[in-house]
């Protein structure tokens, strides 16, 4: 296998062994990033990297590769590009990742990307020509070898690349193959899909340990019930815990009056929750670090430092 360089500060830190914290900035159909921006401003201090995505749910924002290149440069935060292959064929899709790394990008996250028919336009045509795997190898062939389809790249591309895995998938055993594919095809590290269930996680992150790629486990701490909540409605293949779904409506209630301590009482709850779930499963060395995709949450990350740091 060719020796993997490193070429940002996510890859050095992977090399390292380091345990990571990345983040999450979503923007949103508009061609202004300003509040997207200051986001990954908050974030900075605390993350070694955050995700750019890549109109979830099927719904149209502005380009992800431009919004990774505008977000990186004004907010110096380095980012990792969410790719899909939902929308462009192979010949599209290999000209983006020189034209990523054209403008400064080094991180990849290779995802299939929600299908169209479950966003606002939903007559447009899906396109699927990769999956989220062959994906990842398109990346490594042209990284590693400097040509595509045996074709020569006068000045190849230099990026990392990840996949993704969902714990909560039913089958299990499936989703394991696929992460299998995914590791064999060149992935240098995985984000998970968020998950509550403690039991399950450890089980789902025992199995693929042996495929070797360092793993963050996605989180989503939420600010308020509102977003727990449409957090469990609208997201597929997630659904939050109905105890803690009461404990948030809860604080809504309790503290409906006094909005800076119902703010704060959120907080401790997240804090009260993750801690453990983390600190067990880094006893255990199921983890390389903690992907947090709470999205215009940024007053949540000084907790998770308190975590990882205690």
């Amino acid at each position: 296998m060719t020796e993997r360089k490193v070429y940002s500060k996510l890859g050095e830190a992977l090399a390292k062994g380091e345990f990571i914290l990345t983040g999450e900035l979503e923007p949103e159909k508009t061609c202004d990033l300003s509040h997207t921006i200051q986001e990954a401003k908050d974030m900075a201090p605390y993350v070694i990297a955050a995700n750019v995505t890549d109109s979830p749910l099927g719904i149209v924002t502005i380009n992800s590769m431009a919004a990774s290149h505008i977000i990186q440069k004004e907010a110096n935060l380095e980012v990792i590009w969410q790719l899909t292959v939902r929308d462009v064929n192979k010949l599209g899709i290999a000209g983006m990742i020189m034209g990523g790394h054209a403008l400064g990008l080094r991180n990849i996250l290779s995802l299939t990307g929600d299908h169209t028919a479950l966003g606002d336009m939903s007559e447009s045509k899906p396109v699927f020509d990769l999956d989220s795997a062959t994906l990842v190898k398109l990346v490594r062939e042209m990284v590693d070898t400097g040509a595509i389809n045996g074709h020569e790249i006068k000045h190849p591309p230099t990026l990392h690349v990840g996949a993704a895995a969902n714990p909560n998938a039913e089958p299990m055993e499936a989703e394991i193959l696929k992460i299998g594919r995914k590791a064999e095809a060149g992935c240098e590290f995985i984000q998970t899909q968020v998950v509550y269930d403690l039991d399950r996680t450890i089980e789902f992150l025992t199995e693929i340990k042996k495929y070797k790629v360092p793993l963050l486990l996605g989180i989503f701490p939420m600010k308020s019930y509102g977003m727990a909540k449409g957090f469990d409605t609208f997201v597929p293949g997630v659904s939050v815990p109905k105890n803690i779904l009461a404990k948030w409506k809860g604080i809504k209630t309790d503290y409906s009056t006094d909005k800076k301590m119902q703010k704060e009482a959120y907080d401790q709850a997240n804090y009260e929750f993750f801690k453990p779930f983390i600190t067990e499963l880094r006893k255990k060395n199921l983890l390389a670090g903690i992907h947090c995709m709470a999205v215009h949450y940024p007053r949540i990350f000084p907790k998770l430092m308190e975590i990882i740091k205690s």
